[in-house]
């Protein structure tokens, strides 16, 4: 225990001084290597040559699921230990105080996927505010983020659509949208009274104004140039529009997924 210790205590050393990392991170590290040699300890293994890598994977494994009952750490949290270890065994190997680095293949266990949060419905209707105007980019801007929300599409269905997907009855413009998710797959889409109003507008007094700037295109969101319009301008469109609303929350195109599936 006691060659682990110096070890540790090198290690230690070197990224506080060498890499110049805070006291508050060498803290961090020092916690977890504690964690991790008493591990070792253990397992009966007292000298950083001996350490193979199932001791690594049966760390990772122990700090996750204890076998004294008690509850284990999170995912996250699992990750960051072995990030300290995994910094150790390299520098083990890189200093010739071990014969190679047996941390280098394990992998951090698997996190679980979050979903964005959903914003409001005050804070919806404060980001498609901010888009109001009669300029052809701002009644674009509009009729996209409606579009967004009333659907719940993926940008990368806003952005695909044409002209033609756009469906109408009884001298309606829009009425209904019709999108192809992954696969290709089609669906119909029943569009609201302010999504509907909000496209009417933007291919009655804006889309003819932009589509001439550029070569001649089914697509139905065009940009400034008259090209179809891009997932990363989307993004763009939806960042502006928060800045204006004075939205602090972090927002994306699937924040608008979300909150359609929400609200």
């Amino acid at each position: 225990m006691a060659a682990l210790a110096t070890a540790a205590e090198t290690y230690l050393r070197h990224v506080q001084l060498e890499r110049g990392r805070s006291p508050h991170t060498v803290s961090a590290y020092r916690r977890d290597l504690s964690r991790y040699l008493a591990h070792l300890a253990a397992r009966g293994v007292d000298d950083p040559a001996e350490i193979a890598e199932a001791d690594v994977s049966a760390f990772v494994a122990a700090v996750r699921e204890p076998d004294d009952g008690t509850a284990g750490v999170s995912a996250s949290s699992a990750a960051r230990m072995l990030s300290s270890v995994r910094g150790w065994h390299k520098f083990l190997a890189e200093e010739g105080l071990a014969p190679r680095d047996v941390a280098a293949e394990q992998r951090p266990p698997k996190q679980p996927k979050r979903l964005p949060k959903a914003i409001t419905i005050d804070e919806v209707e404060r980001l498609l505010d901010a888009c109001s105007g009669d300029e052809p980019i701002a009644l674009r801007d509009r009729a996209l983020l409606e579009l967004l929300y009333a659907t719940g599409a993926r940008v990368s269905e806003a952005v695909d659509l044409n002209v033609d997907d756009i469906m109408g009855e009884g001298g309606a413009t829009a009425e209904a949208v019709r999108l192809f998710g992954k696969g290709r797959k089609q669906r119909m889409v029943p569009l609201g009274r302010y999504a509907r109003e909000a496209l009417d507008a933007y291919l009655v007094r804006a889309r003819p104004l932009l589509s001439p700037r550029g070569r001649a295109t089914p697509a139905l969101f065009l940009g400034a140039r008259g090209a179809r319009l891009s997932r990363q301008s989307v993004w763009l469109v939806i960042r502006d529009a928060a800045l204006k609303a004075q939205l602090t929350v972090e927002l994306s195109p699937h924040t608008l997924r979300h909150s359609f599936a929400t609200h």
